[in-house]
């Protein structure tokens, strides 16, 4: 039976309520995660807080930063576990244990501010990966990563070196994160694709003409990633200036 996972950079899940819930009404993925919330879980609506039909976890301090997680009960009838890795600072992850499978929503520091902590976030995002594989578990990592793989992922009227998000420092991290055995999906289904973006700046249209970075992923275990069938950004789903990205597994990670 196929499920879907979707991750959402929502930009303030209170201000986007009718938009994401309109979203989520129509697609019904399997597995939810959503990234900068900015939102402590006493200050979310009840239909937020505990969406129907969904295990959930709201993980927020207020109008900064906070991830969500949300599995859907049909395809995961036995209770999740959730937790947060170690590294967890400021409401940036958290993850849920179903058997061998581990599932986390995450969303990686800009790096404006103190890039040197987005590094070093990164680095610990890397080692964890590695923890959860040598466990012998299988994961899915979902979120905003605020990382550029490579140029392609970058429109070419946003390349600019020293930017922060195409740094190599930064790369060179994600491409380390990979090697703990992760997939990135989106890239793997549609490699050719110079178009393939999930961020754009909110000025000048950039959005409607396409002028964007990809920035926003879902990341498998090997034995995850070869059941995937399709990858599709949703850029019909507005309000943030990301759009959720929504992946098709053609068998059940159980």
């Amino acid at each position: 039976m196929p499920i879907t996972i979707a991750t959402w950079n929502v930009n303030g899940l209170r201000a986007r309520r009718e938009r994401f819930l309109a979203w989520l009404a129509e697609d019904h993925p399997s597995v939810v995660c959503l990234q900068e919330v900015k939102a402590a879980p006493a200050q979310l609506s009840d239909d937020l807080l505990t969406l129907e039909g969904y295990w959930c976890f709201w993980h927020g301090a207020g109008g900064y930063s906070g991830v969500g997680l949300h599995l859907r009960r049909a395809d995961f009838p036995e209770e999740p576990v959730f937790f947060h890795p170690g590294f967890d600072h400021e409401t940036r992850i958290v993850a849920a244990a179903l058997g061998d499978l581990v599932v986390a929503s995450a969303y990686v520091p800009n790096g404006g501010k103190d890039f040197a902590a987005k590094l070093t976030f990164l680095e610990q995002l890397r080692d964890w990966v590695g923890e959860v594989h040598a466990q012998g578990r299988r994961l899915l990592l979902c979120g905003d990563l605020n990382v550029t793989r490579t140029d392609q992922d970058v429109h070419p009227k946003e390349r600019k070196t020293g930017a922060i998000g195409q740094r190599p420092e930064e790369r060179e991290l994600f491409a380390q994160l990979l090697a703990q055995g992760l997939v990135d999906i989106g890239r793997t289904l549609d490699p050719d694709n110079e178009g393939l973006f999930t961020w754009w700046a909110p000025w000048r249209n950039l959005r409607q003409r396409n002028i964007g970075w990809r920035i926003d992923y879902v990341l498998a275990s090997a034995s995850l990633a070869a059941a995937a069938t399709a990858a599709r950004v949703l850029t019909d789903v507005d309000g943030s200036d990301h759009a959720p990205v929504m992946v098709v597994l053609e068998t059940e990670p159980r």
